[in-house]
């Protein structure tokens, strides 16, 4: 389940605790390095880790961690309760999702790499897990590095212009700090070459393959991010986007 490798990296399942410790590492490396006192090293965890499976992208001839992600599967939306997104979110529109629906969280890739075909395996693996357990919709949140929402204007614009949620899914306010870019921005059009360079990657993926975003962004100080409620209906993925993401799945 979910092992595959192609070219350089191979995406595997975590075996026990110290994968798990190993991906908790890189995610503190990529999510809190410098926010420590004293510079310190540290683990990024948290409650959700026990009722997750994290799986692990390394470099298959030296075996450095180079990316991580964990995913939640949930038989439906009346489970969506339960995810990590649903503390930031008020997700109720989306209990009535009658399919089987994988949240995917905490994705890094270590901060030295950057490999484009890091994010094609992982999108590889993920896509194998979406074939073998019949999933309908992948969701998470979508971080931007920072919590000013002024250095990146002009992708909420666009993400406003072009990517908002349909009415029925809709994400409403929960969290108590947030940027609701799509009220701000309802002026603003974006420059849509800076918003691309300025997009997430993981973000860029999913918007690429018909996914869609809460229409505010939420302030996690703690994790130092701006983030987006992103939603991705499977049956919505273009036919051509099918067909490389199983190429690369195998």
């Amino acid at each position: 389940m979910l092992s595959l490798s192609r070219g350089r990296y191979a995406a595997r399942p975590a075996a026990g605790p110290e994968d798990l410790r190993r991906a908790q590492e890189l995610r503190w490396l990529a999510f809190r390095e410098g926010r420590a006192e004293g510079g310190a090293s540290g683990l990024d965890a948290d409650a959700f880790d026990a009722i997750c499976t994290h799986i692990l992208i390394e470099e298959i001839l030296t075996g450095v961690l180079v990316a991580c992600f964990r995913f939640l599967p949930l038989s439906g939306g009346g489970e969506i309760g339960r995810s990590y997104s649903a503390q930031f979110y008020e997700l109720s529109p989306l209990e009535s999702f009658a399919g089987p629906m994988v949240e995917m969280g905490r994705f890094c890739i270590h901060p030295a790499w950057r490999d484009p075909d890091i994010l094609r395996v992982a999108w590889g693996a993920m896509t194998r897990h979406v074939d073998e357990a019949g999933v309908e919709m992948l969701f998470g949140c979508s971080s931007f590095h920072g919590t000013e929402a002024e250095a990146y204007l002009d992708v909420f614009a666009m993400l406003r212009e072009r990517h908002l949620a349909p009415p029925r899914w809709l994400p409403r306010v929960k969290a108590p700090n947030v940027f609701r870019f799509a009220q701000k921005l309802a002026r603003r059009k974006p420059d849509a070459k800076r918003a691309l360079i300025q997009m997430p990657p993981l973000l860029r993926t999913y918007l690429m393959m018909g996914g869609w975003v809460s229409d505010h962004a939420v302030v996690d100080r703690d994790m130092n991010t701006l983030h987006v409620f992103t939603g991705l209906e499977i049956r919505a993925i273009p036919a051509g986007r099918v067909r490389a993401l199983r190429a690369v799945a195998g």
